[in-house]
């Protein structure tokens, strides 16, 4: 499941200016003897493989992406990041994530969401019940290991501040790559965590854990995270492309949704490195979070960008124009029937 980091804005900027011209005209399914000719694409992954992406590899196992008329490859992002690429034109769709597209926009980056995979943040901080960590006022005196970010503090600050607790009393440390575990045998008492994937692996591990989550300090933090995303050079010249590969991928996680056992073997069987007992409990602990209480999945909400642009703005870490109704669109979701 991808680490909690904003996007590293630098090397976005660097590829903004220019979009590549190799993507295939929508629609591209003429027939080659007597088959249909599928349109390449590719999607490429936030992190590596997890259950954040099922519904992408169901919607390649079940040939729901052939349907549409689509040949998908699914890639991990390798140095480039996975922004990078869609942004440039390098890759046609990725899975991103709110913060991300909200920082790259206000650089004039031309990314959109085009779904979300998960309707609510499901992210929060983590820490062994010893530590006796069950809310944000008891954060002070203790040791918080993150990667850096100013993000970080900002939302420790700000979850801090419902229970009038002081920041500054709160050691804060840059703990790289390590992951929650490591970190925890490290001297670390609490970490950033998605529980669906970190939390679900403690469980199985026999580690148990406090969650302090995100959304139930703030509203503003109920931000989406992880969403599908393209570039506008995709709508504005290939939206037949898109609502294809949207189209697929929705059946793809109502599949997830309905089938979390199935669509867990379907994951464990494209990603055999993963743990396959960690990769079914998680299935089956994100299949009620992926719709959720939204009438459709990868629906989004207006409210949803305007209101996490304006807490980063308020703490600091937003700079420049941003206009969430450009942002994301839910254009290419299914309608019902479809």
């Amino acid at each position: 499941m991808k680490k909690i980091v904003p996007l590293v804005m630098m090397a976005i900027l660097a590829l903004a200016g220019c979009q590549s011209n190799e993507t295939q005209p929508a629609g591209n399914t003429a027939t080659e003897n007597g088959k249909q000719q599928l349109e390449k694409v590719t999607v490429v992954l936030d992190w590596t493989p997890n259950t954040n992406h099922t519904g992408l590899y169901v919607a390649q196992e079940n040939g729901y992406f052939e349907e549409q008329g689509l040949d998908v490859e699914i890639i991990q992002p390798g140095d480039a990041g996975a922004d990078q690429l869609v942004a440039s034109g390098n890759a046609e769709f990725v899975v991103s994530y709110q913060e991300g597209i909200t920082l790259a926009r206000t650089q004039n980056v031309p990314i959109v969401s085009i779904a979300a995979v998960i309707q609510h943040n499901t992210s929060g901080f983590a820490s062994p019940v010893d530590k006796n960590i069950n809310s944000p006022k008891d954060f002070e005196g203790k040791v918080y290991g993150g990667w850096g970010s100013p993000i970080e503090e900002a939302v420790l600050e700000t979850l801090m501040n419902t229970e009038n607790a002081d920041v500054e009393k709160l050691d804060i440390v840059n703990a790289g790559n390590a992951d929650f575990f490591t970190m925890a045998n490290q001297g670390i008492d609490f970490a950033w965590i998605y529980y669906g994937w970190t939390g679900i692996e403690a469980s199985l591990r026999g580690e148990e854990i406090n969650m302090v989550y995100l959304t139930d300090y703030s509203e503003k933090l109920d931000y989406y995270t992880p969403v599908l995303a393209t570039n506008e050079k995709m709508i504005s010249e290939h939206p037949e492309t898109v609502k294809a590969f949207v189209a697929a991928a929705s059946k793809g996680y109502q599949f997830a949704i309905e089938h979390p056992e199935d669509a867990a073997k379907i994951l464990s069987k494209a990603a055999p490195e993963l743990d396959a007992e960690l990769v079914l409990e998680s299935q089956k602990w994100l299949a009620d979070k992926y719709q959720d209480d939204a009438p459709r999945w990868g629906e989004q909400k207006l409210e949803v960008w305007k209101n996490y642009a304006d807490w980063m703005s308020e703490n600091g870490v937003l700079e420049g124009e941003f206009n969430p109704e450009t942002a994301f669109t839910n254009q290419f979701l299914p309608k019902e029937g479809e």
